[in-house]
């Protein structure tokens, strides 16, 4: 099996394929993973790691659709047909974008096609800003139905994604919806030689600056959110939110994990602007396990989407936890999330402070809400439950 992907690109890393390739290989089946040179060394028994270069003077590759990947994916390409040519393999598991080329290697090398479809592609070219271009996005549209109605097997990964691929598919049989929904730290083995990005940012430095921070704060007073900096994230209607909720509770502090420099420093600014001055802590990039831990520290999270439909893998980890939750009433949230196991507020500043006031005024109620999101997180989106899609998945194409 090989699974040309961005796997390891050392910003926005899909934890999720890791854990899929996980379950295969303890299934019994060996992968050859073809991934982009930059990013950390993760342990994947079973799985041979294959790297194009690492190309790390063009800098580190981002989120969502960008020239940058569009040069790399030139390289997977070429590797794609190389390992096709020199190995005899069954079965492809292509993620995102690597489904474009593998559909037309296909007839040509007579494997079988999983598709990992983590989001609707097109949508990224929306969601990312990344180009108005009617054109572009026809010709996205294309290639995403010819993958979805080539492919033996469609894995979708949120409700949404599912109706949609049915409505494109010609045998809405093969796709199988597996949420993103298992939760351990990714255990890495550090930057393996020459590569680039995947570490913290700031190091031993960083880590004590913030553990300061955080003890500076009210007990129970420390509202967290990790993730991507996007202008789809509402990284601006986060901050304008928590202005309005430090009024009330000046000792709370908001904790910020993720981001490249220049989106930290974008929104440093920002935050200074609003006079928020030490109330708001930029962490910048963090490893998958240490973002956890600063997570867990905090007394409530927030998730403030703007758009989209995917289901963020960091909700999964959240309910599994028993964090409390505030997060926008759009359809990546509410396909998972109801106002038992969460707050769903309108994308409006002073629908979210009030959230963010309630739950750390009241941290019974916060405790309980977050227990019902463990149990809800137990009954519907299990290890067992998990590996026992993931099985279906690949007897589809045994």
């Amino acid at each position: 099996m090989i699974a040309p992907q961005p796997f390891f690109s050392p910003r926005g890393t899909p934890f999720s394929v890791y854990y899929r390739i996980q379950v295969i290989c303890g299934l019994g089946h060996s992968v050859d993973l073809l991934t982009y040179g930059q990013g950390e060394e993760v342990d994947l028994p079973g799985c041979r790691v294959i790297r194009i270069p690492s190309f790390r003077a063009l800098g580190p590759v981002p989120v969502g659709p960008s020239l940058l990947k569009l040069f790399l994916d030139c390289f997977m390409v070429l590797w794609t047909v190389g390992l096709l040519v020199s190995g005899r393999y069954k079965t492809v598991y292509a993620h995102e974008e690597a489904v474009f080329w593998c559909r037309w290697l296909k007839p040509l090398f007579r494997f079988r096609l999983i598709y990992d479809m983590h989001s609707s592609l097109p949508q990224q070219l929306s969601n990312f800003q990344f180009t108005n271009s009617r054109l572009v996005h026809w010709v996205f549209e294309k290639l995403e139905r010819s993958a979805v109605r080539v492919a033996e097997v469609v894995i979708v990964v949120c409700p949404a994604l599912l109706v949609h691929a049915r409505s494109i598919a010609d045998d809405d049989g093969k796709i199988l919806l597996i949420e993103n929904s298992l939760t351990q730290p990714v255990e890495t083995c550090g930057e393996s030689p020459g590569r680039g990005g995947g570490t913290d940012a700031g190091g031993l430095a960083g880590d004590a600056a913030v553990e300061r921070w955080i003890n500076s704060r009210a007990r129970g007073q420390l509202i967290a959110y990790a993730g991507t900096l996007e202008p789809y994230q509402g990284i601006d209607l986060l901050l304008a939110a928590f202005s309005m909720a430090v009024r009330e509770l000046p000792h709370a502090g908001l904790l910020i994990v993720g981001g490249m420099p220049q989106e930290v420093e974008k929104f440093r600014d920002l935050a200074a602007e609003m006079g928020l001055g030490n109330s708001v802590y930029f962490v910048g990039q963090a490893s998958h396990r240490r973002a956890h831990e600063l997570v867990a520290l905090a007394g409530a999270s927030v998730s403030v989407r703007l758009t989209g439909n995917n289901t963020p893998m960091k909700i999964y980890h959240l309910m599994a936890e028993g964090i409390p939750l505030i997060a926008t009433r759009v359809e990546s949230h509410t396909q998972v999330l109801n106002d038992e196991i969460a707050i769903l507020t309108d994308a409006a500043p002073d629908a979210i402070a009030q959230a963010m006031i309630h739950l750390l005024q009241d941290p019974e109620a916060a405790r309980k809400m977050g227990a019902r999101a463990q149990a809800a997180y137990a009954a519907h989106y299990s290890t067992g439950a998990y590996a026992a899609k993931m099985r279906d998945a690949l007897s589809m194409v045994a």
